[in-house]
This record gives C-alpha cells, structure tokens and sequence, in this order.
C-alpha cells in the first residue's frame, strides 16, 4: 500500500515526502479536530456507573 503511495505522488524523492508529510498532517488534524471530538460525544471515560 505504502508503495503504491510513494509511485503515485508526482516528482523526485524529496517532493514526495513533502507532499508525504503534508498529508499526514492532513489527515492529522482532521482526527483531532474533528473525528475524535465527535466520537468523544458518544464515549465518556469520566462517567463512572456502577449498579
């Protein structure tokens, strides 16, 4: 999967990791910003219910 990444992005070795590491911090920020603020919504670690 990594390869086939790595073949698909245009330019020289240094261009690809670039554009590698702008899109994991894409996809970074989407996870923390927005996925997991939204999946805390329903998981709430500091609500203790014992019956």
């Amino acid at each position: 999967m990594y390869g086939a990444l790595w073949r698909l992005l245009p330019g020289p070795w240094f261009v690809r990791l670039f554009i590698l590491l702008i899109l994991i911090a894409a996809a970074l920020y989407g996870l923390f910003f927005y996925a997991f603020p939204w999946v805390s919504s329903f998981v709430n670690p500091q609500d203790p219910t014992f019956g």
